[in-house]
């Protein structure tokens, strides 16, 4: 069922640019109009969502664009996942059709193809990353259990520890990015950083490893709720951290790393 939001158009006209620095790192230029009448906002269903028929579909988002708010609302939930994640996917479909990748699973694309070829890199990244960040979120706050609580507790001391780390990591990543709790390749769990798009699956990663917790601090994913406070979001994401799943994905990393 559709629900009507009413907004100024100050968020209905929401626009992202990009822009590179010195060093080739993309920022997010976020330009706002000033509001100039009320709009009527219609948010959907995240099951209407689809993706242009290719190698690699969505991940389907189980719950309602609403179910995160007031941490992530409706209108930013609804932009990232049926925009910017669907864009992502389209784009890196169309990338890989008829080449080497088209058949290949996407963890191995990430750590084959050319960083040279900076369409596929941006396109292959942005789905992979996208496909996890929704796939670790969920409606209800938790807390580590099973195998990975142990691991946090011995790999970082406590909980809090791990959280505090994270965190401050995702405060000090400049620009558009990602932070990563990765289990490494010799079944370590260590938190590190990437610019843009890429993942630490790459061959530029500063620490490869099997990424199982990723937050994306790309603009899009927070300014129409925080503006200028990332810090507010990072701590709203973190409430919402699935992680059963993240247990599940670390437990099928560390299979990897015993198959090495």
């Amino acid at each position: 069922m559709k629900k009507n939001i009413v907004r100024f158009s100050i968020l209905a006209s929401f626009l992202l640019l990009f822009s590179c620095n010195d060093n080739n790192k993309l920022t997010e230029v976020v330009e706002v109009p000033l509001p100039t009448k009320e709009e009527k906002i219609v948010i959907g269903s995240p099951n209407d969502v689809k993706a242009d028929p290719g190698s690699f579909e969505l991940t389907k988002l189980p719950f309602a664009y609403d179910a995160l708010s007031p941490a992530l609302r409706s209108l930013t939930l609804e932009t990232h996942y049926s925009k910017h994640y669907v864009s992502y996917t389209n784009a890196f479909n169309k990338e890989i059709v008829s080449t080497e990748f088209e058949n290949m699973p996407i963890e191995d694309i990430l750590k084959k193809m050319p960083l040279t070829n900076l369409k596929l890199r941006q396109n292959a990244g942005g789905y992979y990353n996208h496909t996890l960040y929704f796939n670790i979120l969920t409606p209800k706050e938790q807390t580590p259990k099973d195998t990975l609580a142990g691991s946090i507790n011995k790999e970082f001391g406590s909980f809090n520890n791990l959280t505090n780390q994270f965190k401050g990591q995702a405060e000090k990543q400049f620009g558009s990015g990602w932070v990563w709790l990765v289990v490494d390749r010799y079944g370590k769990l260590q938190i590190t950083t990437t610019e843009n798009q890429d993942n630490p699956l790459m061959k530029n990663a500063l620490i490869p490893g099997t990424p199982i917790l990723g937050i994306d601090l790309w603009e899009h994913a927070y300014y129409l709720d925080y503006q200028n406070r990332k810090g507010s979001y990072i701590d709203a994401f973190y409430e919402h951290i699935n992680w059963e799943k993240v247990n599940e994905y670390y437990v099928e990393a560390l299979k990897k790393v015993k198959k090495v």
